[in-house]
């Protein structure tokens, strides 16, 4: 059965400030047993911590993110090979995942090929480990190239990568999360379960536009597109969740980049609260 869980890019500032094994313990108090990891270091200590967590209160942590090469957050595959591996076997996880593209892969489609050649290779490095390497989407990935979209290129050219799908970038890409989803049955595990929400501006906007100020009106008008907590917004949960699950994905990791004012614990409990009310608690 499918799980529902958490992205822990969410949690990375409670991480840093109540450490690893503090923060879970509030994520359980709310409901949530199933982690990703990702934008938070990996450190001897945090991973110690994370094996506490999951000894004491049950905590699962389906995959760990890395980059492809140096120079970010989350650990490299192409240089940090065998740490990724010591700390998936170290936390129980069978998959890592990359968050996006490296940004200079989309100058040009020979980038986008090299990056793909290169993922699948670490693809077949990791399956010798018994782990499996998965790609998540933006919205960048619903760019045409040819006719097609990025996308579709990036999956037709590193076969040995399965795909991680958002539904809120599939969304503000212009495509149904929902018929996405099917599209990739049987090579989804994951699933980001991240609303999609238009916002109403704010007098503050609205002044700004009457005072003549057309450049901040602009971006407020450009940030009506939002984030939000599953259920707050205009995405259709019940068919995105059933085809997930039908498509055979595992786990529906709770996903949101910016809280707009609230905290981490707010907007997880949110969630909850709508995916109960919905029909979702045995995924819990």
């Amino acid at each position: 059965m499918a799980r529902i869980g958490v992205q822990a890019m969410m949690l990375k500032s409670a991480v840093a400030e109540l450490g690893a094994f503090e923060t879970f313990r509030r994520t359980t108090e709310i409901g949530y047993r199933v982690a990703e990891l990702s934008q938070i270091p990996l450190t001897t200590e945090t991973v110690a911590e994370l094996q506490r967590a999951g000894g004491e209160l049950g905590v699962e942590y389906c995959a760990l993110s890395a980059a492809l090469t140096a120079g970010g957050i989350n650990d490299s595959l192409e240089d940090d090979f065998g740490k990724i591996v010591a700390d998936c076997r170290a936390l129980g996880a069978d998959m890592v995942r990359i968050g996006m593209l490296p940004i200079p892969a989309l100058r040009s489609t020979d980038a986008v090929l090299d990056f793909c050649r290169r993922a699948d290779a670490a693809a077949e490095r990791l399956s010798d480990e018994g782990i499996a390497l998965y790609y998540h989407n933006h919205h960048v990935e619903f760019a045409k190239v040819d006719g097609r979209y990025l996308l579709e290129i990036i999956a037709e050219n590193s076969p040995h990568v399965g795909i991680e799908l958002d539904a809120h970038w599939i969304a503000r890409g212009g495509l149904d999360p929902a018929r996405v989803i099917g599209q990739y049955a049987g090579r989804v595990r994951m699933v980001h379960l991240k609303d999609y929400r238009i916002a109403m501006p704010d007098a503050a906007d609205i002044d700004a536009f009457e005072s003549g100020d057309h450049a901040a009106w602009g971006a407020a008008w450009n940030g009506l597109v939002q984030f939000a907590e599953v259920g707050e917004g205009n995405l259709d949960w019940p068919a995105i969740i059933d085809q997930s699950v039908r498509s055979g994905a595992d786990y529906l990791l709770v996903e949101q980049d910016d809280l707009y004012g609230r905290t981490v614990w707010e907007a997880l409990e949110i969630s909850h609260r709508n995916l109960t009310r919905l029909g979702f608690a045995d995924l819990f």
